[in-house]
């Protein structure tokens, strides 16, 4: 759930804004829906009370207070457009198998019992707000203007008995003379560059009502996210066995077909009584054919788990670094310490693998740089720190690198995927890549335990270039 208000104007023109015109409708219409929206929030809240105590009357009381996603979808559309606010969607409800538990799910609707509250609460402010704006507003026209249409108005008599024209203060202090049309048009100066200021304080309490009340819970964006994480695991096992059995079809099969199709041969010419050279030469293809498909099967294999991990994270890095095409050095200070999950190690070794490849292929580096380590990183759930692995891969490539949606030939998404897969770890990716470059990756995966004694950190920059 995200939320911005719009740069504030400038005090001078705050009176004449569009954007402060723009949230004094906001008020307007909030008061003319508030009566409408209390209404349904009372007969909503008799309603389940009144009609819970049979089956049926449950399942109508969740349809019911299923509205209220609708009041709360109008009033977040409102903010939106009124207040310069940015609130994301709340999730959508998922279907239910069975009659109780789709009951249980209509009546435990978090957005729909948010928005309720929303709506209570906003009852009075709208009031309030609605008031004090525009007296403002209309004391401070009323006495910027009472020099033009003071003399429409009546005579009144003051207690010497003599006749007055204007807006009267106590019983004999009449705004009747140029020196106090002056201090009442002052005054109603004042009160109309105030306007806008007691304003912004009742639409910022109603940005905040509705950033809070009307978007997604940070529980509903956690399960989106976990969601999408297991959708993106998911899709990667299924493209990784397809790779798996392409490979196995096109490359692994048909060696080990011609391996014995060349045995065949060699079978055939043995029982023939062949020449022993021949028959050598045979066995010596068949050999060398095993060996090629042994040699693939290990390349295979170093796809699926490279066995380096066996080894540690850092050994792994080291190894990466060496089968690379372009130079690269991994510093990985304290890591064979740690206490890494398998799943924490395989995903960080197929990142920087993913981003050495794509500074390769992409960014046109002549050299790339890996560091890893232990560092303490803050949670973005609780605000708190906690030990993180962090890799920062830096390259001195041409950079623009972004993070994008995928094309619709599913190209243009190597950075989005990696960053889908992280979050299956609770991993985040940050890429700082300015044109011309140089292009810094930095993967932080957080750790759900503390790391062994003897681990050490590193430091954040990267060592220094070839």
């Amino acid at each position: 759930m995200t939320s911005m208000v719009s740069e504030r104007p400038t005090f001078l023109l705050a009176p004449f804004d569009r954007r402060t015109w723009r949230a004094y409708g906001f008020l307007w219409l909030s008061l003319l829906l508030a009566p409408f929206a209390l209404t349904y929030v009372l007969f909503t809240i008799g309603f389940i009370a009144a009609v819970s105590v049979t089956v049926i009357g449950l399942f109508v009381a969740g349809a019911v207070l299923l509205g209220m996603r609708g009041w709360g979808a109008m009033y977040r559309r409102m903010a939106i457009r009124f207040l310069d606010v940015e609130i994301a969607e709340p999730t959508p409800r998922l279907p239910r198998r069975g009659f109780w538990r789709r009951v249980g799910a209509m009546l435990g609707d978090a957005t729909a019992w948010r928005a309720l509250l929303y709506m209570a609460v906003t009852f009075p402010l709208a009031i309030v707000a609605f008031v004090v704006s525009t007296v403002f507003l209309a004391v401070a026209t009323g006495a910027t203007t009472h020099w033009a249409w003071s003399q429409f108005l009546p005579l009144q008599q003051a207690s010497d008995g003599r006749w007055h024209r204007g807006a009267s203060f106590g019983t004999d202090w009449f705004v009747d003379t140029p020196a106090r049309q002056l201090m009442l048009f002052g005054a109603g100066v004042i009160l109309l560059y105030l306007w806008p200021q007691v304003q912004r304080m009742f639409v910022a309490l109603f940005a905040l009502l509705a950033t809070s009340l009307l978007g997604p819970t940070q529980a509903s964006l956690r399960v989106a996210d976990v969601e999408r994480a297991r959708a993106v695991t998911v899709d990667d096992a299924d493209a990784r066995l397809r790779r798996i059995e392409r490979n196995l079809h096109d490359g692994t099969q048909a060696h080990l077909v011609a391996v014995a199709m060349q045995i065949g041969e060699a079978r055939e010419m043995l029982r023939d009584g062949a020449d022993p050279a021949d028959l050598a030469a045979v066995l010596e293809t068949a050999h060398d054919s095993t060996k090629d498909t042994l040699a693939e099967l290990r390349e295979l294999a170093r796809g699926i788990r490279p066995p380096a991990l066996d080894a540690g994270l850092a050994v792994a890095l080291e190894t990466l670094a060496a089968r690379a095409a372009v130079p690269v050095r991994a510093h990985a200070a304290g890591l064979g310490d740690a206490d890494l999950s398998p799943s924490v190690a395989s995903i960080t070794y197929f990142a920087v693998a993913e981003l050495v490849s794509n500074a390769t292929r992409h960014a046109e580096a002549t050299g790339v740089d890996v560091v890893a380590g232990i560092e303490p990183a803050a949670d973005p759930a609780t605000g708190s720190t906690r030990p993180a692995l962090v890799v920062r891969v830096h390259d001195d490539g041409r950079g623009g690198a972004v993070v994008r949606e995928p094309g619709p030939d599913g190209r243009g998404s190597g950075l989005a995927g990696l960053m889908d897969r992280l979050s299956g770890v609770d991993g985040l990716l940050r890429v700082v890549s300015p044109a011309g470059g140089p292009t810094v990756v930095t993967v932080i995966i957080p750790l759900t335990g503390t790391p062994r004694p003897g681990t050490s950190s590193t430091g954040a920059g990267a060592p220094g270039r070839r």
